[in-house]
């Protein structure tokens, strides 16, 4: 038998003995080249930020001066002493209570039938379709370039022989009628953008095109009215041409007939009242436009999106 020879144990050589390569060196920041296009941009809105806030700012001010020193010192500057007497004589030199209430009817009639009527002529011309529609939506958006003086003597005219003259009516209908033609456009961008199968959907379902506009297209359409209300208020708001044409009576006339009140014998104009008077009537749809600017914006994106 021949022996086993035992294993022989053999050192296991070391790994050799090789540095830890360098780290790469830390990369330098470059400094970024001043974007003459941004500063440009930054300095524009700026501007366009004063140019806006600036009249109302010095409005009020003003509104804020006594009659004696607006009428002495530098229309411009700031007042010497604040007073608050001119909102209170802004209230008795005109009907400014009756101003803001006819203003805010017409108003809101007028956009409730814009509402209405642009919504469902958009929905008929857009999601249901017949033939013709696109031919119909080109006739309603030739009205956007139709100027509203050639309407007034017509209207004038018809207004008399049904007894609509000095009426709310009188104003309601043209503002609404002018305006529609934006408001369709509006409304039809914006349910091009709403899928078709959500329609298909609901219509195998066993939903009838009523109960879609109700259930669905309104409910989705909510940022697109309060843009096209917003847009159209600040219009209707500070319409003159209509309410001056059609209103004859002292009890129906709007903020801008009302602030002719304040203009006296031999055209004296009491600057500091109707200042005073025309920032109380402009804080009501500031302050709405203000609370909704972000529906507002919302509303124009969407409609634009496909539009």
């Amino acid at each position: 038998m021949t022996a086993q020879t035992a294993p022989v144990n053999r050192p296991i050589p070391a790994p050799p003995n090789n540095p830890a390569p360098p780290s790469p060196p830390a990369p330098r920041r470059r400094r970024r080249k001043p974007n003459v296009f941004r500063s440009l941009s930054r300095v524009l809105i700026v501007l366009i930020v004063v140019v806006q806030v600036y009249p109302l700012a010095w409005l009020f001010l003003t509104s804020l001066r006594n009659e004696h020193d607006f009428a002495t010192g530098d229309p411009f500057a700031l007042p010497s002493s604040i007073s608050f007497d001119n909102y209170l004589r802004a209230f008795q030199t005109g009907n400014l209570g009756q101003n803001i209430l006819n203003s805010f009817i017409v108003t809101m009639g007028a956009n409730l039938l814009i509402v209405l009527l642009g919504m469902m002529a958009a929905y008929a011309l857009q999601v249901l379709g017949f033939r013709f529609s696109k031919f119909v939506r080109g006739l309603f958006l030739i009205g956007i370039i139709v100027p509203v003086q050639i309407a007034l003597v017509p209207l004038f005219i018809d207004y008399s022989s049904v007894n609509l003259l000095d009426t709310y009516q009188s104003m309601i209908i043209p503002l609404a009628g002018f305006a529609l033609p934006m408001s369709i456009y509006l409304f039809s961008s914006f349910f091009e953008y709403i899928p078709r199968e959500t329609y298909e959907a609901a219509s195998l379902d066993g939903a009838g095109p009523y109960r879609i506009f109700g259930l669905i297209t309104l409910p989705l359409s909510t940022n697109t009215v309060v843009t096209v209300v917003l847009v159209n208020s600040i219009f209707i708001w500070n319409d003159f041409i209509f309410a001056n044409t059609f209103v004859l009576s002292e009890g129906l006339k709007t903020i801008p007939l009302g602030l002719q009140n304040y203009i006296g014998a031999m055209g004296k104009v009491d600057w500091t009242a109707t200042f005073a008077a025309v920032c109380i009537t402009i804080t009501p749809l500031l302050l709405v436009f203000l609370v909704l600017n972000k529906a507002m914006i919302q509303g124009l994106e969407s409609g634009a999106t496909k539009g």
